[in-house]
C-alpha cells in the first residue's frame, strides 16, 4: 500500500515539474517522517530545485501543492519548515487497501520456494551462491552468518518474483582439504581403506547417538588444527620438507586419478555431506552444489583463458616480479594498454596474477571461469547427478559424466555472491575482467553480497567453555579460528541454544501436559533457538561485526527473535480466546463502511492504531529496499518496530473486553493484519513462528 502511494504521489509531483517549470525529473526524493506530526509521506523536493528555479523552497513548496489538487487515496498536502512537503494519507481507504492486500495474501497456503509476489522490483533469473564452505571440517558459527544472510536474501528474491538458483560453491582440491588429507596420511599414518572405514564408522555412530560430535567433521575439525600446529614445528629444514609435503599432496589431488585424490573426494564428499546437515537444522536448502574439481577437469579454465588471452585481458609478463605468469591489470590501473598479449608497453607491478610462472592458476583465474559458466558465456557445461534429497525437491552436484535428465543451471541475468569482506578484491577482479571482456552487462549484474566476520562477546566464550585470560575479559568481543582450534562450531552453538530454550520452555509448561507435550515442547524450543539465531544475524547490517551472545539472542525482551516471536503468540492467544479467527475478522472488516473505519483512526488517542496499520502497509516498501540495497536487515527491523508497535496497542486497547461491537471487529481486524504481516516476515527471515512460548 505505502509503496504504491509513494509511487502516486512521485509520479504526481514529476507532473507538476514538467507542466509548470518544463522540468524532467525522474527520480522525486519521497522519505518516511520519524513522526506522524509531519505526516505519512514527505519530500524535500522544493529544497531541491531552490537554486535552479531561483526561488525561495518554500514558494515552490506552496506552488508544487496547489498544483497537486486532489490524488486518490490522499487527505491532503501541507508545506512544512522551510519548504518542506508532508502529504497526509486517506486513512480509512489505505487501511482498506492494507486489509485486502493481506487477505489475498494469504488466501491460500503457498509454498515458501514458490515465493509470493509482492514488489515492483525487476524479475529475472538471479544466482546466489552463499554458504561455499572448505570441505575439510565442521561447520563453524562465521559460515552461518554466510549461510543465513544468503537464504533470507534468496527468500526475498523469490517473494518478489524472481526465478533464483541456489548455488553452494564447494572448493574440494584446495589447499585446507589438501591439509587434511596430509594429516590423514603424515600425522595419522592412515591408508585410504582405513580413512574410509573412519567415515563409516563416525557416520554409524552419529546416526545412533544422534550427537554431531561423533560425525566426520568433527573428526577433521581436530586434525586440521593439529596438521596446522605440525607444518610449524620442528628444524626449518622439517618445516621446509612438510611445506613440499603439503604442495605436492595439493598438487595430486588438482590433478586427480590417483589415491590422493581419491582420499580427497572420499573426506571432502563426507563433510559436505554433513554441512548440507547442518544448514538444514536452519531450514536452509541449496538447489546446485558446484565443485572446483569439475572446473578443473572439465577444462572450464582452458576454454576461459582462451577468451581472457583473445580479448588482451590477460597478457604474459616477460619482466618484473611477475616474470613468467599470466597477469591482468587491476580495476584503477594507471599502467598503459596491452599492445598485444604477449608483450604490453611497460610492467604493471601491481598488476594481478591469474596462472602462475609454474603453471598454476589461482582462484581469480578459476573464479572468472566459474562466472562466464554462470552467465552462460562459457562453451562448457558440468555433468549433473543427484546428491541430497530435501522434503520438496532434489539438491544436484557437480559431476565428470552426469544424468541426462537434470535441471538447467547457470544462465543467470543476475548474480550475488555472498562472500565476507575480505574477498573484495578477487571480487572486484572478476567483475573487472568481465567488464574488460566485453561483457558489460553481465559485469553490472555481478553483486558481491559482502558481510564482516562473527565474534563471541567474552561472557559467551565462557559460557562455551573457553579459557578466557583475565586481560579479555574486558574486551568487546574475542575473534575466533577454526586453524587454531579455537571456534564455534555450528552444531554445538545450535545444541546449546535448543537446550537452553527447552529449560525456558519446561519451566513455563509450554506445549501443555499431555502425550503430546514432549514433543511439542521440543518442536518450540527448536524453533525459538533457530529464529533467536537466524534473527541475532540478520539484525546487524553486513558490514557491522557481530559479537555473538547467547543472552542477547535469547532475550525474550528487546530486538530479538524470540521478542518478536511471542507478539505472534500473544495474537494468536486473542483469537483464540475470543472464539475466532484473523481470516474471519478480516472478512467482516471487508463489508465495513470507510466512513466508520476512519472514524477509529481519528483523534490522538488513536494514533497508535493508524501508526500499526501504516507499519504494516509498508510491507512491499520494505522488500524493495532489501533488494535495492542487499540489505535484509530492513526486513528484521520492520518485523521488530511492528511487533513492538502491537504491544504498545496491545496494552492500551482491551480488545476483547470492547463492547462496542464496531470498535472490537475493528482492532480484531488490525490485531489480524499485524499477525499475518509478522508472520509473513519472520516467514521470510526464515523464523518459524510458535503456537506457544
Amino acid at each position: 500500500m505505502y509503496l504504491e502511494l509513494q509511487q502516486r504521489l512521485g509520479a504526481a509531483i514529476r507532473a507538476v515539474l514538467k507542466e509548470k517549470y518544463s522540468l524532467e525529473i525522474e527520480n522525486i526524493p519521497l522519505e518516511t517522517p520519524p513522526d506522524l506530526r509531519f505526516g505519512d509521506i514527505a519530500t524535500p523536493i522544493a529544497l531541491q530545485l531552490a537554486r535552479s528555479l531561483r526561488k525561495a523552497p518554500k514558494i515552490i513548496a506552496q506552488e508544487i501543492v496547489s498544483a497537486l489538487g486532489a490524488i486518490e487515496g490522499f487527505a491532503g498536502f501541507e508545506v512544512a519548515g522551510a519548504g518542506y512537503i508532508n502529504a497526509r494519507l486517506d486513512r480509512g481507504a489505505a487501511v482498506q487497501i492494507v486489509a485486502d492486500v493481506v487477505s489475498h495474501r494469504f488466501a491460500g497456503k503457498t509454498g515458501e520456494r514458490m515465493g509470493h509476489p509482492d514488489s515492483s522490483t525487476t524479475k529475472g533469473h538471479v544466482l546466489v551462491e552463499h554458504t561455499s564452505i572448505n570441505p575439510n571440517k565442521a561447520a563453524h558459527i562465521g559460515h552461518l552468518r554466510n549461510a543465513i544472510l544468503g537464504d533470507t536474501f534468496v527468500r526475498l528474491l523469490r517473494a518478489t518474483g524472481n526465478k533464483v538458483d541456489v548455488q553452494n560453491y564447494i572448493d574440494n582440491t584446495g589447499v585446507q582439504v589438501a591439509d587434511v588429507v596430509v594429516g590423514f596420511l603424515h600425522l595419522e599414518g592412515k591408508t585410504l581403506a582405513q580413512i574410509r572405514a573412519l567415515v563409516a564408522r563416525c557416520e554409524e555412530r552419529s546416526k545412533a547417538s544422534g550427537r554431531p560430535a561423533d560425525a566426520i567433521d568433527y573428526y577433521c575439525w581436530d586434525l586440521y588444527a593439529r596438521t596446522s600446529l605440525w607444518y610449524g614445528e620442528g628444524t626449518d629444514d622439517e618445516k621446509a620438507a612438510r611445506k613440499k609435503l603439503r604442495l605436492d599432496t595439493l598438487h595430486l589431488i588438482e590433478a586427480g586419478c590417483n589415491e590422493t585424490a581419491e582420499i580427497a573426494e572420499l573426506i571432502s564428499t563426507a563433510v559436505l555431506r554433513r554441512h548440507l546437515e547442518t544448514m538444514e537444522r536452519l531450514d536452509i536448502e541449496y538447489d546446485f552444489l558446484p565443485r572446483e574439481s569439475e572446473i578443473l577437469h572439465l577444462k572450464f579454465w582452458e576454454a576461459a583463458f582462451e577468451q581472457l588471452k583473445a580479448t588482451g585481458v590477460l597478457y604474459f609478463e616477460n619482466e618484473g616480479k611477475n616474470k613468467g605468469c599470466w597477469v591482468m591489470n587491476r580495476l584503477g590501473s594507471s599502467a598503459e594498454p596491452v599492445q598485444d598479449q604477449d608483450r604490453p608497453k611497460g610492467t604493471d607491478e601491481d598488476a594481478k596474477v591469474i596462472v602462475r610462472s609454474n603453471g598454476t592458476v589461482t582462484y581469480v583465474g578459476k573464479d572468472i571461469a566459474y562466472h562466464l559458466w554462470k552467465f552462460g558465456l562459457l562453451d562448457r557445461d558440468f555433468g549433473y547427478r543427484p546428491f541430497f534429497k530435501y522434503p520438496n525437491h532434489e539438491c544436484w552436484i557437480s559431476s565428470e559424466h552426469g544424468e541426462a535428465n537434470h535441471p538447467n543451471f547457470g544462465g543467470a541475468t543476475a548474480i550475488y555472491n555472498v562472500i565476507d569482506s575480505r574477498q573484495a578484491d578477487p571480487q572486484t577482479n572478476v567483475f573487472y575482467a568481465l567488464l574488460q571482456m566485453g561483457y558489460g552487462p553481465q559485469a553490472a549484474g555481478c553483486f558481491h553480497f559482502s558481510y564482516e566476520m562473527v565474534a563471541l562477546t567474552p561472557r559467551c566464550a565462557v559460557d562455551l567453555g573457553y579459557d578466557v585470560p583475565e586481560d579479555d575479559l574486558s574486551r568487546a568481543f574475542i575473534e575466533v579460528s577454526g586453524r587454531k582450534g579455537f571456534g564455534v562450531k555450528a552444531d554445538d552453538l545450535i545444541d546449546k541454544l535448543i537446550a537452553a530454550t527447552r529449560a525456558e520452555v519446561d519451566a513455563r509448561q509450554t506445549g501443555g501436559t499431555g502425550e503430546n507435550a514432549e514433543a511439542e515442547r521440543r518442536t518450540i524450543a527448536r524453533q525459538i533457538a533457530v529464529g533467536a539465531l537466524r534473527y541475532f544475524m540478520l539484525k546487524y547490517t553486513r558490514n557491522t561485526v557481530i559479537a555473538f551472545d547467547f543472552k542477547d539472542a535469547l532475550s525474550f525482551e528487546g530486538e530479538t527473535g524470540p521478542y518478536i516471536q511471542y507478539a505472534v503468540v500473544r495474537i494468536r492467544n486473542i483469537f483464540r480466546k475470543g472464539g475466532t479467527s484473523p481470516e474471519a475478522a478480516l472478512a467482516e472488516f471487508a463489508g465495513a463502511a470507510r466512513s466508520s473505519v476512519s472514524d477509529y483512526l481519528s483523534g490522538e488517542d488513536n494514533e497508535d492504531i493508524w501508526s500499526l496499520w501504516l507499519r504494516a502497509g509498508r510491507y512491499s516498501l520494505v522488500l524493495d529496499q532489501c533488494i535495492a540495497s542487499s540489505e535484509p536487515a530492513y526486513l528484521a527491523k520492520h518485523a521488530f518496530q511492528l511487533a513492538q508497535e502491537f504491544a504498545n496497542f496491545y496494552h492500551k486497547h482491551h480488545i476483547l473486553t470492547e463492547e462496542d461491537p464496531a470498535q472490537k471487529m475493528f482492532l480484531l481486524a488490525t490485531a489480524a493484519v499485524t499477525l499475518r504481516e509478522l508472520v509473513r516476515s519472520l516467514e521470510l527471515l526464515g523464523i518459524e513462528s510458535p503456537e506457544a512460548m
